[in-house]
């Protein structure tokens, strides 16, 4: 039994990684000041021995002792990071010290979630962790992509000056059970949409491309990371390479749901991507295999029955 720590616990991401740990006999904490995440998220842990939930955020220092860590607080949609952008990057900048921090008292191993994001807008198809990105500085999205960065240079820097046993993985698109219905993202909005037979809004031409991962496959490799040998610290990418166009994806789900709703073309915003696909040749390498179970059929879905049941 491990000790762990998981910061945004009552988020997507999160509460998924909150039950494998418990599933796993684990001792958890999860940290969350609830501006995305949710208690909804977590209720079946609630009244779990191994368990534990507590109100804060991590911009403020946080103390406890903790085999592990997992950094996962951070809003990752574009409507709620840009509601407030100095907040996020706060988090992503004084927040990922503060854990660092933390890591550094009591000899725990970090993780630290990290996104796709800090690739930007790139000119590397598919994108492997040795490229630096094409990322706007000054942007709509820079408090984002930008914080993001910042916190794989201090997890690096504490590595080598303080010795903090540290994990970077790089997060691509996923989607699942969990998603706020209201975040913004392209797979809840276009499921939620759909099943209201309303219009469901492409932005651009829509043949812009993702690569979407269902959440379980994530969270599998984020655990294997964790666990893998220390000597690899990442980043590492953490995807699903299948490529889709935002048509496509729009066509299969109103196909899934059995939608009467149209496509509707607007502006695509600022700094927006137009592909985005991981290699993941390192993670199947040092990850004891690890690969993409759930193919988009299967996980779309799984995560169209999870809204059903809230809208």
């Amino acid at each position: 039994m491990k000790k762990i720590l998981v910061t945004g616990g009552a988020g997507f991401l999160g509460s998924h990684l909150c039950n494998r740990l418990i599933k796993e006999g684990n001792n958890v904490t999860c940290l969350d000041n609830y501006f995305t995440g949710s208690k909804k998220n977590i209720n079946n842990l609630i009244n779990n021995k191994l368990f534990k939930i507590i109100n804060h955020d991590i911009i403020d220092p946080f103390y406890a002792e903790f085999d592990e860590i997992y950094n996962l607080a951070c809003p990752a949609s574009p409507v709620h990071y840009q509601y407030n952008p100095i907040q996020t990057m706060k988090t992503s900048v004084i927040g990922c010290i503060n854990i660092l921090e933390l890591a550094k008292k009591t000899g725990a191993k970090v993780l630290q979630a990290s996104t796709s994001e800090i690739y930007g807008d790139p000119t590397i198809h598919p994108q492997p962790e040795s490229y630096w990105g094409n990322v706007n500085p000054i942007g709509v999205r820079s408090c984002y992509d930008e914080g993001k960065r910042c916190a794989e240079t201090l997890f690096m820097d504490y590595h080598l000056h303080e010795k903090i046993k540290i994990k970077i993985i790089r997060i691509f698109n996923t989607y699942g059970p969990n998603m706020n219905p209201d975040d913004g993202r392209v797979v809840s909005n276009f499921i939620v949409q759909a099943l209201k037979n309303e219009d469901i809004t492409i932005f651009g031409n829509g043949t812009q491309t993702r690569s979407f991962q269902y959440v379980d496959d994530l969270i599998d490799g984020m655990v294997r990371m964790m666990n893998s040998d220390n000597d690899f610290l990442g980043p590492v990418n953490l995807g699903n390479p299948n490529e889709f166009t935002m048509i496509e994806l729009a066509q299969r789900v109103i196909r899934l749901t059995n939608s009467k709703s149209k496509l509707i073309y607007l502006d695509l915003p600022s700094d927006d991507p137009k592909q985005r696909q991981p290699d993941i040749t390192l993670a199947k390498d040092k990850l004891s295999g690890w690969m993409p179970q759930i193919q988009i059929e299967e996980g779309l879905i799984k995560t169209i029955k999870y809204f059903k049941s809230i809208i």
